[in-house]
Parts: structure tokens; C-alpha cells; sequence
């Protein structure tokens, strides 16, 4: 039997102190009812969701440290939808 799919987030920085996040390992349900299958899914799903919600807190306090070191109150609205993403202007 294989082991388990495990999600985990990384994050590393210049400036920024980095974090590690994975998602409990959860046993796929392969066989068995339907019901079983439906809570292991929703149980990831939730997983999911939580994981989502503190990356989200993480790099929302590392932006604010960012603009702390930086003197900047004001974050531009479009800088802050793509922190931590590398953003191609198109011509």
C-alpha cells in the first residue's frame, strides 16, 4: 500500500522569516461506503480550507512587516491581491 498524499505550502524569503505548512495526513478511504469516502473528502476539504486561511494570515503579517521596514502605510490594492507572486506586466 502507498502512503498517503501530503500537501504542504513553503515559504521562503529575503526578508522574511520562512514557514512550513502541511495538511494532517489523512488515510484515503479506497474501499468501503460511501458515506466513509464522503467525510474522508470532507475532512480533506475542511483541511484544505484551514491551510488556505493561515498561509493567507502568515503572508498578510510578513506584507505588513514589509511595508513597516519600508515606511509605507498605503499598499496599493493590486500589490497587495499579488503578494508573494511573481507578476509579468503584459505590453
Amino acid at each position: 500500500m502507498s502512503n498517503p498524499a501530503v500537501i504542504t505550502a513553503t515559504y521562503t524569503s529575503e526578508t522574511n522569516a520562512p514557514f512550513t505548512l502541511s495538511l494532517p495526513q489523512t488515510t484515503p478511504t479506497s474501499t468501503g461506503a460511501v458515506k466513509a469516502k464522503q467525510q474522508s473528502l470532507s475532512q480533506l476539504r475542511d483541511s484544505v480550507h484551514s491551510l488556505q486561511a493561515t498561509i493567507n494570515k502568515e503572508l498578510t503579517q510578513r506584507m505588513e512587516e514589509d511595508n513597516a521596514r519600508a515606511g509605507t502605510a498605503a499598499v496599493d490594492k493590486k500589490e497587495e491581491e499579488n503578494y508573494g507572486e511573481e507578476v509579468v506586466e503584459e505590453d
